[in-house]
């Protein structure tokens, strides 16, 4: 909606809504025969995350951070340092197969395999703490809180306020909540952190498997964490020396530079909301010269690294 202004009093309006949410999880997906063993927080290390994580810390059991294999650390301690500063219990799950394990088996992932990623570094990190606070899955349950937005991207626009899958509630407490209302409450809060890797690269950096990754992205991230640009470009030189993997399959990002044929939407995951709103319709990606010239840079900087 173009114009659109936050103001005081619409946050103040929004914050009921967000709590009114939350009540109405507990007594519609809990109700009176189950047990709410916890409220989690999941917690990325975004900005959004944050401000989830700071208007629920005062409920919230514990924040779920899932350590992908594949982030930057500095997110991964922000989080840490926050909740710390917070008082706000952390669980810190990895995944059983690691992103790098993932890829010398199958390569890069591309927009197609997202949701496998999703699966594999995210989905199952929750299920770890799912089982370790939900003992009698008939009796018990327990409340994800997720900063899923409408407003974030057309994906996003159907998201639901809440839902249940078994013994987790899900609920969207932001879902209403948009860009300028989040700005206003930070305004309002001016003791809130930032996370300062997602002042460098515009997102939280806690997962880059590469699946969306757009023309440039390495670039960025090779700039500001030079570390992690050659755990890829290492991994890169791994997958090659296999022999096995499709060779398009050997380079981290290679979905930004795929001539595809379609516009269908890849499916994501409803913790991968900077997936969802960085998904760009392939054809509008141009994928020639600026990949040759992307290829021939970082074959260079792969040679220097096998020698």
């Amino acid at each position: 909606m173009s114009g659109y202004a936050s103001s005081p009093e619409r946050v103040a309006e929004l914050i009921q809504e967000s709590w009114n949410l939350y009540r109405q999880g507990i007594e519609e997906m809990v109700g009176p025969d189950r047990t709410l063993v916890a409220t989690c927080v999941l917690y990325s290390g975004g900005n959004d995350s944050t401000l989830l994580a700071h208007l629920f810390r005062g409920v919230a059991d514990f924040a779920i951070h899932a350590n992908t294999t594949i982030g930057v650390e500095e997110t991964r301690q922000f989080v840490r340092d926050t909740c710390k500063e917070w008082g706000l219990p952390l669980m810190e799950e990895h995944p059983p197969v690691s992103y790098r394990e993932l890829v010398l088996e199958q390569g890069y992932p591309g927009p197609g395999h997202h949701y496998k990623m999703y699966q594999r570094l995210k989905e199952r990190c929750l299920r770890q703490a799912r089982k370790k606070l939900v003992t009698r899955p008939r009796k018990e349950r327990v409340i994800f809180l997720a900063g899923r937005r409408r407003s974030e991207s057309a994906r996003r626009a159907m998201v639901p306020e809440m839902e249940r899958e078994g013994s987790t509630v899900w609920v969207s407490p932001l879902v209403n909540w948009r860009a300028e209302d989040m700005a206003m409450y930070r305004s309002m809060n001016p003791d809130i952190p930032r996370n300062p890797v997602a002042e460098k690269l515009g997102m939280s950096g806690e997962c880059l498997c590469g699946a969306f990754a757009q023309p440039g992205e390495l670039d960025r991230i090779r700039e500001h964490f030079p570390d992690v640009a050659a755990e890829i470009d290492s991994l890169e030189a791994e997958v090659q020396a296999k022999g096995t993997i499709p060779e398009r399959r050997c380079q981290w990002g290679w979905g930004a530079y795929k001539d595809h044929k379609t516009s269908t939407k890849p499916k994501t995951g409803p913790m991968c909301s900077s997936c969802d709103a960085r998904w760009v319709q392939p054809e509008l990606i141009d994928p020639s010269e600026q990949l040759q010239a992307i290829r021939a840079k970082r074959r260079k900087i792969k040679e220097a690294v096998t020698v």
